[in-house]
């Protein structure tokens, strides 16, 4: 894939750093690892553990089902 010509802007990369935070302080609430969340949620642990620590995007798909293995709405994630 070729590389982006713009890297994206400081505040979008807050606020995945902020969701990151928000899935590792839920999953943590509801004391689960990122191997029992990515079970519950049918997403592979690495993933889990890249968007935890902000180093990917997840799809929107995946917030939905990462929302429904911790209980809790999506917005929940987004807005925390």
């Amino acid at each position: 894939m070729p590389a982006r010509r713009n890297p994206r802007p400081d505040w979008v990369l807050d606020r995945r750093r902020a969701l990151g935070h928000r899935i590792a302080d839920l999953r943590r609430q509801a004391e689960l690892s990122q191997e029992q969340l990515g079970h519950l949620a049918g997403i592979d642990r690495r993933s889990i553990q890249r968007y935890e620590s902000a180093v990917r995007d997840p799809q929107y798909s995946d917030l939905l089902l990462i929302a429904h293995a911790l209980r809790v709405h999506v917005t929940d994630l987004l807005h925390g």
